[in-house]
């Protein structure tokens, strides 16, 4: 055994370190697998488990609640990192978990990063877990569908973690000021707002909260034994100065709006300005990603088709990669929609069939248009002279859809932007074929 030598010093562990859960009642976040009934829960509580995969963000407690599965198992529990092993390192402690379950022992095999083993390592797993010899447990940040091995995963229960939310962080933070194992023993003065400012920042990473908080204190203002954490402390460790802001607050709502007016007046610099702005203070790409969604049919529509189909694109890439390589495709379609022709008929269009409806929701249906699956609908008249536009020439008919109230009721006002036009033009010829056949009888 290595001796330590005179010059040695103890090595102080990180914060996140020191305050690992050290069973489920410490544990943070993820009530939809660990609330009280729930079944990863009752699996852990009930000593039950079986080979599963937890997939999630950094930071988000796979590897603790590996750790606690270990307090709870009678079960040998052997945990190694596929960075730094290898298929000796893999075939050595399949032999001793062999060796233990011919002596009735489990043993429980906690793997973290278990997407970086390529194909040929996980397959040296795969017969232990089918003899049972090893309940595995993988950890890993990367959609498993794709990174591990398909006759692995049919043997794993995979357990989806999230992000923790931004009270989450908060609870975990102000634990850290009170539990001796944190800063319990000394006097820290951190207001709730600058903890706020700490949990937004970490983004659903509770290692980076810690982190960060550790930081925090350890930079604060020294005034007798009290410690003072103020907002700028903090934004100094994290280099972002004012660019924090809460989520949920009005700087939240004041900076998505400068990003869709901007968007909105074709001005493509303004809307990347705020983009940054919003990404590099912490905001959630996907929540973005969803305010352009709907931008690309309210201020756009029509006038270009494709604006839409990029934007959900947009939104997918954000989901598969996350920040910070996102950034480019949140660029790109919001540089797209700037520059896109603008038009918000489609916002026009609902907006005034909605004040119709909600004044006439007790119009009926008119029964030409009404479905009649039973004898007595086809009794009251229900779909009778029913036209199919297929049967027809033309893919139309001078058919009636609106109630009488509102049959000469117009929603939709093609613009002169863009591809509209040529919607108007096709719109305005199908109205003046109706009316023809309306007046022919037709």
């Amino acid at each position: 055994m290595q001796q330590p030598t005179l010059f040695e010093q103890p090595v102080s562990q990180p914060l996140a370190a020191r305050l690992r859960p050290r069973d489920l009642s410490e544990y943070i976040g993820q009530k939809h697998l660990l609330g009280e009934g729930k079944i990863l829960r009752r699996l852990i509580e009930s000593d039950t488990i079986s080979s599963m995969i937890f997939w999630g963000p950094p930071g988000v407690g796979k590897t603790t609640l590996a750790r606690i599965i270990a307090g709870h198992t009678r079960s040998r529990f052997t945990d190694f990192s596929a960075v730094t092993s290898g298929i000796k390192e893999i075939r050595a402690v399949m032999e001793e978990a062999e060796n233990a379950r011919r002596f009735g022992e489990r043993t429980i095999l906690f793997v973290d990063e278990i997407h970086r083993f390529n194909k040929a390592q996980q397959d040296a797993f795969l017969p232990y877990v089918e003899r049972g010899s090893i309940i595995l447990i993988g950890a890993t940040t990367e959609n498993p569908s794709f990174e591990v091995n398909g006759a692995l995963l049919s043997r794993c229960k995979v357990f989806v973690l999230n992000a923790l939310s931004q009270e989450d962080i908060a609870v975990l933070l102000r634990r850290a000021l009170k539990d001796e194992r944190g800063f319990g023993t000394q006097k820290v003065d951190m207001p709730d707002d600058v903890i706020d400012l700490i949990a937004a920042f970490a983004n659903g990473d509770a290692r980076m909260a810690l982190s960060t908080l550790e930081m925090a204190v350890l930079n604060g203002d020294l005034d007798g034994q009290t410690v003072h954490v103020t907002r700028e402390t903090v934004e100094q460790c994290t280099s972002k100065k004012s660019l924090l802001y809460d989520k949920k607050g009005e700087e939240h709502y004041n900076l998505i709006s400068a990003l869709h007016k901007s968007m909105r007046n074709s001005d493509p610099d303004a809307a990347v300005y705020w983009l940054s702005r919003m990404l590099e203070a912490g905001e959630d790409p996907l929540y973005i990603a969803r305010r352009i969604v709907r931008f690309s049919a309210e201020d756009v529509g029509l006038a270009d088709p494709r604006a839409m189909e990029l934007a959900v694109a947009a939104y997918q890439a954000c989901h598969f990669i996350g920040m910070p390589e996102c950034s480019v495709h949140l660029t790109e379609i919001v540089v797209y929609l700037s520059l896109a022709p603008k038009s918000n008929a489609m916002e026009v269009a609902y907006m005034e069939a909605k004040a119709d409806a909600l004044h006439m929701l007790d119009e009926p249906v008119p029964l030409i248009i009404r479905n009649a699956p039973t004898a007595l609908m086809k009794d009251l008249n229900y779909g009778r002279g029913y036209q199919y536009a297929h049967d027809y020439k033309e893919k139309m008919t001078a058919m009636q859809c609106l109630p009488d109230s509102l049959k000469d009721r117009t929603y939709y006002h093609p613009t002169d932007q863009g591809l509209e036009p040529r919607y108007a033009e096709r719109l305005n010829a199908i109205k003046a074929w109706k009316e023809e056949a309306r007046k022919g009888g037709k």
